[in-house]
């Protein structure tokens, strides 16, 4: 695998790199800070896989998981799940929070795609400290994944949510709190369909301190439409608050059965279902463009794009059915 010269590896690369080569038992080169070429040559996958991975640093569990999630799922004959262990940051910027994985990403892997991944957050770690960690089962599939077809969100029949600090005033939650309903209420969201919790966590629930705030639009058709926005010394707390909401109603505003976040964190896997996959976005992110450029690259899987003026988007995909050999 080759990266462009104006692409280099950093340092959550190269620990998402190494995690999917332990899974793979996969030979690598040019896994290094700066490095513009990696070969990965991946082997032969066991499972179920017992594993810890720890950066000793504040990198993303979240992402961590997201690397090597595609990896564990597939095995020729019925086995126990995986057991996972990822330490690092759970709520920071620049990657899902982990509150996002587990109440958008995986229940829409278990409601579409059948894949029953369990979670528990066993402590928070927030940056710069990192110092969190969490336990995910992972099960293993010996069939292909479904296809998946999403394109009518339907309305929102509540908006709930959490504000939370660790280490830090419970006040600032509240601030937070209140800002994001102050943002809903002015964006036309009825007052009683918003349901805002104010949370600190204990010393034992959170190393460092840091907070955050995730918002979760339900539908009458059962999706779940995320915006969030994490804690910085920068920013008061009305800032972060303000940016949920806005972030919740934007996406909103195009019909997308899915948020700007999900879209990429699915490609994989409508390439690797069988059949045609079918879900309706809102603009796609480049994220989510470069996610479709290398999936087809990787997988042979054939995706269409009918991007609609209004802003909405249908992904397509004729998926590979993959499954593992014997």
């Amino acid at each position: 695998m080759y990266s462009p010269s104006y692409f280099s590896v950093a340092d959550s690369h190269s620990q998402g790199i190494n995690l999917a080569a332990t899974i793979c038992s996969a030979e690598t080169e040019g896994v290094h800070l700066t490095s513009t070429s990696v070969t990965f040559n991946p082997g032969k996958i066991e499972l179920p896989k017992t594993l810890t991975a720890d950066p000793e640093t504040a990198g993303s569990t979240t992402l961590l998981l997201q690397v090597s999630l595609p990896c564990l799922l597939f095995s020729s004959s019925p086995t126990s799940p995986s057991q996972l262990t990822l330490r690092g940051g759970t709520n920071a910027s620049q990657a899902p929070q982990i509150d996002y994985t587990q109440h958008v990403f995986l229940p829409f892997m278990k409601r579409h795609f059948g894949v029953d991944v369990a979670l528990k957050i066993i402590r928070r770690g927030y940056f710069p400290k990192g110092g969190g960690a969490v336990f995910c089962s992972v099960p293993s599939l010996t069939e292909a994944l479904p296809p998946v077809t999403l394109t009518e969100r339907g309305s929102v029949q509540l908006i709930r949510g959490e504000a939370r600090v660790g280490g830090l005033p419970f006040i600032l939650a509240e601030r937070m709190k209140n800002a994001a309903r102050a943002t809903l209420l002015a964006g036309g969201v009825s007052p009683t369909t918003i349901r805002i919790n104010a949370v600190r966590e204990t010393q034992e629930e959170a190393f460092g301190s840091g907070g955050g705030i995730l918002l979760l639009a339900e539908t009458v058709n059962g999706c779940v439409i995320g915006g969030s926005s994490v804690s910085t010394r920068s920013k008061a707390p009305e800032e972060i608050g303000n940016e949920a909401a806005e972030e919740l109603l934007r996406n909103l505003r195009h019909d997308g059965c899915v948020d700007e976040y999900l879209q990429d964190q699915i490609i994989i896997f409508m390439a690797l279902a069988k059949g045609r996959s079918t879900v309706k976005t809102g603009p796609l992110t480049d994220h989510t463009r470069t996610a479709i450029k290398i999936t087809e690259q990787m997988t042979g899987a054939t995706f269409h794009l009918e991007e609609n003026p209004s802003g909405f988007v249908i992904v397509s995909c004729d998926g590979i059915g993959y499954t593992p050999s014997l």
